[in-house]
């Protein structure tokens, strides 16, 4: 039992530090004006001089913390000193904001994440989130400020707020394991409140297969470096972003190979795409223009470098070419089509050479192969009529 007593510890007492025992200590610097503190060293931490790590931790104002409470604090902080562990840095993780911890998880997976996932994730937490909940601890948050955020876009702009879900959940899941959080995470599951409705998927609009040799043609006239790698992402059919941070050590000429590393993938999976003769001599027309970067932008960076070509220049491109209601990303959907309704393919073979994932987890266990040289067979035949050199039907006899 500690020398104070309630009576004691607000009667009259001199300026300075009285100590109650095991490390509690009430400080007086005036009649109204003490506050507890505790002290302790860690076990088996030392300074870089070899001495005792030492701690002091205010644990409040006596006006709000009586004494049998400051006993309970300093008695939980001192198992923690016993066993090892340094009772601030509890403390730092108990005062961490929902911001704090969703900046924490940013940074630890940004190196793995694809650039424009990483940019989209941190910017609707920063325009959606972080203006209503990011100051809040991250262990106050329950499920109406989940609904408080995701309210306003659930309908306006819904997948931006389906998105905006599951990225919550992913901040809160980052919290419950470092023992951040304690309850049942309230951005999973249904969330009963929000309302529901029917809502038809929006498609990417594309472009039309019968349409694309004429494209082509018109595409082949245009000169630019924007112009060439809209060529190279058709024919490949490969993401924008892939396209645009293409660099020459991908490339293997000889093998006709392009072998897009992991982290620039949307899957996080290596893809190797097979380079038809159509998108080697797109090639051909743009080594040279930079070391590194296939298809640079002509902006430089402020050291002279060449930066990434933004992903408004095709938009600026399909301006130029007066050309209006298709998306880049849409030519995916248009070598899809003409997949099914043109050259027959199978529909593995289809998907793979869009770096879809097909099948269940154990399914694609055991299917390892990424059935490459027949979306060889499968790409030279949709360059040969995306080029306008086969007639509009083309069919490919499945294996």
């Amino acid at each position: 039992m500690g020398k104070f007593t309630d009576r004691g510890v607000r009667g009259k007492l001199a300026p300075g530090l009285h100590a109650d025992g095991d490390g509690l200590y009430l400080s007086v610097s005036t009649a109204d004006a003490r506050s507890w503190i505790f002290r302790s060293t860690i076990k088996g931490r030392t300074t870089g001089k070899g001495t005792p790590y030492r701690v002091e931790i205010g644990l409040g104002s006596l006006k709000d913390i009586g004494l049998a409470e400051a006993r309970e604090k300093a008695a939980q902080m001192r198992k923690q000193c016993r066993a090892g562990v340094n009772p601030l840095d509890q403390k730092r993780r108990e005062r961490q904001t929902f911001e704090q911890v969703a900046l924490q998880l940013y940074a630890k997976e940004e190196p793995t994440w694809a650039a424009s996932h990483a940019k989209r994730w941190l910017a609707s937490l920063e325009v959606y989130a972080f203006p209503k909940i990011g100051g809040r601890p991250i262990e106050d948050i329950r499920r109406p400020d989940v609904v408080d955020v995701l309210e306003p876009l659930w309908r306006s702009r819904h997948e931006t707020a389906r998105k905006l879900k599951i990225r919550l959940a992913q901040v809160i899941d980052y919290a419950t394991d470092r023992g951040q959080y304690h309850e049942a995470n309230p951005a999973r599951g249904t969330i009963r409140s929000l309302e529901t409705f029917d809502r038809k998927p929006v498609h990417m609009a594309a472009m039309p297969w019968p349409d694309l040799p004429a494209f082509m043609d018109q595409l082949g006239e245009r000169e630019g470096v924007s112009a060439r790698a809209l060529e190279f992402a058709i024919l490949t059919c490969a993401r924008s972003g892939e396209v645009r941070g293409a660099t020459w050590s991908e490339i293997d000429e000889k093998a006709k190979v392009w072998t897009v590393p992991a982290e620039r993938m949307k899957a996080r999976r290596v893809h190797r795409v097979p380079l038809s003769e159509a998108a080697l001599a797109v090639l051909a027309k743009v080594r040279g223009l930079e070391s590194e970067l296939i298809f640079p932008s002509a902006q430089r960076d402020s050291e002279g470098r060449a930066k990434v070509m933004s992903d408004m220049a095709f938009k600026a491109l399909y301006g130029r070419m007066k050309i209006e209601g298709i998306t880049t990303h849409g030519f995916r959907s248009c070598f899809r089509d003409w997949c099914s309704e043109s050259a027959r393919a199978d529909f593995e073979i289809a998907e793979a050479a869009l770096a879809h994932s097909v099948g269940t987890t154990v399914a694609r266990a055991y299917a390892r192969s990424d059935l490459f040289e027949r979306r060889r067979d499968l790409m030279d035949v949709w360059a040969r009529y995306a080029t306008g050199q086969a007639g509009q039907v083309v069919q490919l006899v499945r294996a």
